[in-house]
């Protein structure tokens, strides 16, 4: 029988290299983007989620939790706009994610079965992110949070979580933020030497989709050249 899966953001960087990483012999893959669907209307995620259901023929064995946004946010903005973009963050990122998660329980334990679930977080929940980006590595940080909360919660259930925190990775999303803070000076701060590929994040997303054993559940993996060791 294919594994099932659903990932969102998937229509390139990471996403896309995590989708293609599966193989179409054993699984069935939903990909979600945002021609799918505003993830920042608070309606969509359940949309989504009965959609992909209906797709998959009623089974989702493995949800995959990639959308996310990176926009800037400088503190001296008008105070209505700053909150705008806070809101707009946390929704699309955390919320939203949290939306389709809950489903994903609800789902398993109506049907007594094992689910996985592997969000895709960023270092920038461990050390933070620049001043202009308060919001996104707040939403990070509760996404970690939350896959903890929910790999101790629901582990007796068969029903595992991991998080993956990715660095600099090249995809469209760095390239412009390097470019804008200086890519040579931010390389530096990479012991490696370079930005992850999607394809080693996508690595790690299929093991935990599939491979890791239970006792890995609550793991916060990190992928980002030693840029940041705990």
């Amino acid at each position: 029988m294919k594994t099932h899966i659903l990932i969102t953001g998937a229509s390139r960087g990471i996403g896309a290299a995590i989708a293609a990483s599966f193989d179409t012999a054993t699984t069935q893959v939903v990909v979600l983007s945002s021609k799918d669907g505003d993830l920042n209307d608070p309606a969509v995620p359940e949309r989504l989620w009965t959609q992909a259901l209906e797709r998959l023929d009623g089974r989702i064995d493995v949800l995959i939790n990639n959308a996310g946004v990176f926009e800037t946010n400088p503190v001296a903005r008008p105070d209505a706009e700053w909150l705008a973009s806070w809101d707009r963050t946390m929704q699309i990122n955390l919320t939203a994610s949290a939306d389709l998660c809950r489903r994903a329980v609800l789902h398993w334990q109506a049907k007594g079965a094992s689910g996985r679930i592997v969000n895709i977080a960023s270092r920038a929940a461990h050390r933070g992110d620049s001043p202009a980006h308060w919001h996104y590595a707040a939403s990070k940080a509760g996404m970690v949070a939350m896959t903890k909360t929910i790999a101790r919660a629901y582990a007796k259930e068969g029903i595992y979580a991991f998080a993956i925190c990715p660095g600099f990775t090249m995809t469209g999303m760095a390239e412009e933020y390097l470019e804008s803070r200086g890519g040579d000076k931010l390389l530096a701060d990479i012991p490696l030497g370079k930005v992850a590929d999607p394809e080693e994040v996508a690595i790690m997303a299929k093991f935990c989709a599939l491979d890791a054993p239970p006792s890995m559940t609550g793991a916060v993996l990190d992928v980002n050249g030693a840029s940041y060791v705990r």
